[in-house]
């Protein structure tokens, strides 16, 4: 089979875990500032008062560079890093090892796109398990006050094991997200890559590995991710404010506080709290952040993993080849 090279390893899905999780280590890197505004941003609740800490995104940034802190606004990136990394991986080895699982015991040339769905849901729900406190530090590290925020131990220590899990619930929920997003971003490479082997007169075969053009890819990831992002995003706002770090602890000037309530901790807690201070409007306070951050960085990271999916595909084969001759000299020995 081609997907274990008769080595008990499935490098195919291997080389999809890997180009994905690079991608999402690149992306990451690259917006982390956007990211950081965007947290703080929809951490906020309004006041008692009906006042605003920041009035809008811009004003988070402004703050960074009045305070004297621009760097911290790269608070919690190494922390982020990994968990993009080791989440990507995770989702797309996962992704790919039960699709591939799916066509080959069903004996479909293609999956459906319910099928799609339900296997990108298991993927989604496995990684988010795994990588939920590092998750739940990184949003802690980012909401903490600017110049304040402590290392990944550190953060992870001020609480239970079960409070680095906050947000898991919504987390799993959340799952759809990713699915909607790749099931689309995966249907739509399909029809285009048909359409170019038509053009060029390629067989069927050569299908998987046709690259899209980095334009493309681009453009793909946008208008999936786009679409899944409007749909969840009062989940996602009450995720950020169940993981954010208490402002109390982490602010100096009084008068900054937004509130001197703790953030609440379940996902009901925080539809309340929206609900009874912001309305029907603050489910989707900062949703153009959201989206502008989520599609860019999507786009980016589906677009840098096919760009980089032949080279890896051809290094992990090389590795499997070297691995092989080097079994078959043990042997021989």
């Amino acid at each position: 089979m081609a997907g274990d090279g008769g080595s008990g390893v499935d490098w195919e899905s291997l080389a999809e875990a890997t180009s994905g999780a690079i991608g999402a280590l690149v992306s990451t890197t690259v917006l982390y500032p956007l990211d950081t505004c965007k947290t703080k941003f929809q951490a906020e609740l309004q006041t008692h008062q009906g006042t605003h800490k920041y009035r809008n995104l811009s004003d988070v940034f402004w703050e960074a560079i009045r305070k004297r802190q621009l760097l911290s606004l790269y608070q919690g990136l190494n922390t982020k890093n990994i968990q993009s990394f080791i989440s990507s991986f995770f989702y797309f080895y996962g992704y790919s090892y039960f699709k591939r699982l799916y066509l080959e015991k069903s004996g479909a040339k293609s999956i459906g796109t319910t099928a799609n769905l339900l296997v990108a849901a298991a993927a989604g729900a496995c990684t988010v398990i795994v990588t939920q406190p590092l998750d739940t530090a990184a949003s802690r590290m980012q909401t903490s006050a600017f110049g304040k925020s402590k290392g990944l131990r550190e953060t992870l220590a001020e609480g239970t094991w079960m409070e680095a899990f906050d947000g898991l619930g919504i987390s799993i929920i959340l799952t759809c997200n990713p699915s909607i997003q790749y099931t689309a971003f995966d249907q739509l490479k399909q029809r285009i890559i048909q359409r170019q082997r038509r053009k060029n007169g390629g067989s069927a075969e050569d299908n998987s590995r046709v690259a899209l053009s980095a334009f493309s890819a681009f453009l793909l990831g946008a208008i999936s991710k786009s679409i899944a992002t409007v749909l969840t995003y009062p989940l996602i706002r009450c995720k950020v404010m169940i993981q954010a770090a208490d402002p109390d602890e982490d602010e100096d000037d009084e008068s900054e506080r937004p509130s001197k309530s703790r953030a609440p901790k379940t996902m009901l807690g925080a539809l309340h709290a929206i609900w009874s201070k912001e309305g029907i409007p603050g489910f989707f306070k900062g949703l153009h952040a959201q989206i502008l951050k989520t599609v860019l960085s999507s786009a980016l990271l589906l677009m840098i993993k096919e760009k980089i999916s032949k080279f890896t595909w051809v290094s992990l084969l090389a590795l499997r080849r070297y691995l092989f001759v080097s079994q078959k000299r043990i042997k021989s020995a």
